[in-house]
């Protein structure tokens, strides 16, 4: 029988390169070589297409490929860019379409949609280059909303990048004006404290529609209040699956996972981001693209309902041979 020809692509211009980089490698590795034929799709930091090492045009890398596993995390990856260009190849790939995709990378359009859906998150406040207002004007209409802390992003990056705290209001007009500055704009949230749970998210698995797998509790490393990128190129974070909380606070956030993937449109599978207060669960992001590399927080959820990532990765080739 003839193996399957599986395009992995991994690497990227994003932040998220070596991140990128790790998770190819556990999806070469995860898949059997009786079944499947895996090629090495690498991109590199300055969005050149390779091919067995060597310089390619996308057409010509994706030639004689039968399915494509992205493994790009952030920019390209996950912008709807890659997705185009498969989808022009007539290649079928694994994930979200691009817009579903491009829209829960960019968190100012994904809160809009999901705050439109009735998805509870944390209250916040967005800002672009393109406002013709002052940094202290702005800070002044995000405190008249919620008070401090704040927690600013940039909109488009991931893993924690630009991720910056302000404890005070004095501090943030200097940390939006920072963001802004590097990235373009800026989204600013009120901190909530609570523990972190990530969950994910599998459609047409073990004969659920949309499958939810239990919630891991992350406990990020020194009592950080947020996670830094070192957190995840160093697996810092632990974490705990089966978790510690309870049967209704599982059920509530494999609920706002569920809610927050239908209501960006996404296909095959996701990962939401989600903070536990003592009021209940609030949505935090989520991710097209659930990383497999070591520290990530899909695997153990994998682990805790005896899956595995070859699994994982076969159902979602399944899903692409069949378009859904």
């Amino acid at each position: 029988m003839a193996r399957t020809i599986v395009g992995i692509l991994r690497g990227g211009p994003s932040s998220e390169y070596s991140l990128s980089l790790k998770t190819g490698a556990a999806m070469q590795a995860a898949l059997g070589e009786e079944h499947y034929e895996t090629r090495d799709i690498f991109i590199d930091k300055h969005g050149v297409w390779h091919l067995r090492g060597i310089p390619a045009e996308p057409p010509r890398a994706l030639s004689q490929i039968d399915i494509v596993l992205n493994g790009l995390h952030g920019g390209i990856g996950e912008d709807g860019t890659v997705h185009r260009v498969l989808e022009r190849a007539g290649i079928a790939y694994a994930g979200s379409r691009a817009r579903g995709a491009s829209l829960s990378l960019n968190k100012i359009r994904a809160r809009e949609i999901l705050q439109k859906a009735g998805v509870r998150m944390p209250r916040g406040m967005s800002f672009t280059l393109g406002n013709k207002i002052s940094t202290a004007d702005m800070t002044r209409s995000v405190f008249s909303q919620f008070g401090p802390p704040y927690i600013v992003k940039p909109a488009n990056e991931g893993a924690g990048h630009g991720l910056r705290l302000a404890a005070h209001v004095g501090e943030l007009p200097d940390v939006i004006a920072d963001i802004l500055d590097e990235y373009g704009a800026a989204l600013v949230e009120e901190y909530l404290a609570g523990e972190e749970a990530s969950v994910g998210i599998i459609e047409d698995f073990r004969g659920e529609g949309l499958y939810a797998f239990p919630p891991v509790h992350v406990i990020l490393p020194n009592d950080a209040r947020f996670f830094h990128p070192e957190a995840h190129e160093q697996a810092l974070a632990r974490h705990e699956c089966p978790s510690n909380f309870t049967h209704s606070e599982k059920r509530a956030i494999a609920d706002l996972a569920r809610a927050a993937h239908t209501a960006l449109g996404l296909s095959h599978f996701s990962r939401s981001d989600i903070i536990l207060t003592r009021h209940g669960p609030y949505l935090l992001e989520v991710n097209s693209l659930p990383g497999l590399y070591v520290g990530a927080s899909f695997p153990p959820m994998l682990d805790a309902v005896g899956s595995s990532v070859r699994e994982f990765l076969e159902h979602g080739i399944g899903l692409a041979r069949i378009g859904v």
